[in-house]
């Protein structure tokens, strides 16, 4: 049995969400095509081929989003923001 050593769905979208990155299509492409990989063994792999060509299908429409953000989007290279915000439901948050 191969080792995988992306994270789970749920693991995936926790860190997300701490990070603020729910609201960014392309890790939410992400999330979905994780979940799709952990629930392929449940589904049927005519339905499982239909979901895969339609989230093919939404992320060609994100269009190239990534253009001149290569190192921010791709090599987890992201500068920090400027200002930071808290954490949503923290004690500092307003």
């Amino acid at each position: 049995m191969p080792f995988d050593s992306s994270p789970s769905a749920a693991d995936l979208a926790l860190h997300l969400e701490q990070r603020g990155d729910l609201s960014k299509p392309w890790y939410l492409q992400m999330l979905r095509m994780q979940k799709l990989k952990e629930t392929k063994g449940e589904m049927d792999p005519q339905d499982y081929i239909e979901r895969i060509q339609e989230a093919h299908g939404d992320l060609m429409r994100l269009g190239q989003v990534w253009k001149g953000r290569e190192a921010e989007l791709f090599d987890g290279t992201d500068p920090p923001p400027d200002v930071m915000e808290p954490r949503p439901g923290s004690a500092d948050d307003r």
